[in-house]
């Protein structure tokens, strides 16, 4: 079972996320996590999850790039925080051509294998700010990649101010 979550900074999509996760009662949880640390917010950010996610049993595997080269365990419960991150560290890699095949190749490899993968992904678009034509491309390649992962889930959450709003939903 394929779940994408959704939402702004501060939203409460990761919470919503980590919920879905327990509740589906699987032993096995995964956290994937893609962001590269680079400063004391980044670093903030991390402790920030860290803490969330402690003593819910899950096992963290750090993948800031190369998602369609990481074995998840089989009939395990895989959350990925976030979509967003991976996207921008493919994107700004050496190797940004076919960023958006290999991130796609990745999620649906981890599909494949997991019991459940719930995907968490950042809504970017709606601040109305011109962006320098690098950036724009990148918020480009992220938009493609939500819309290819919604198309392919069994459910699509967006959470706004802590409540998640179904859009295409699934009993977990």
């Amino acid at each position: 079972m394929l779940i994408l979550v959704s939402g702004g900074s501060g939203s409460g999509k990761s919470e919503f996320a980590e919920g879905l996760m327990v509740s589906a009662g699987l032993e096995e949880r995964v956290y994937l996590a893609t962001m590269q640390v680079w400063d004391q917010e980044s670093v903030r950010r991390v402790e920030r999850h860290r803490a969330m996610r402690a003593g819910k049993g899950f096992a963290t595997l750090e993948c800031p790039t190369g998602l369609e080269r990481l074995e998840v365990p089989a009939g395990s419960a895989v959350l990925l925080e976030d979509l967003s991150n991976l996207s921008a560290n493919e994107y700004f890699s050496p190797q940004r051509d076919g960023a958006f095949d290999r991130v796609l190749a990745g999620i649906q490899r981890a599909a494949a294998r997991a019991e459940l993968l719930v995907v968490v992904t950042n809504e970017l678009y709606s601040d109305g700010v011109r962006y320098d034509p690098e950036t724009a491309a990148y918020l480009e390649l992220l938009a493609r990649l939500n819309r290819a992962i919604a198309a392919q889930a069994d459910g699509v959450y967006e959470v706004v101010c802590g409540i998640p709003v179904a859009w295409k939903e699934v009993f977990v």
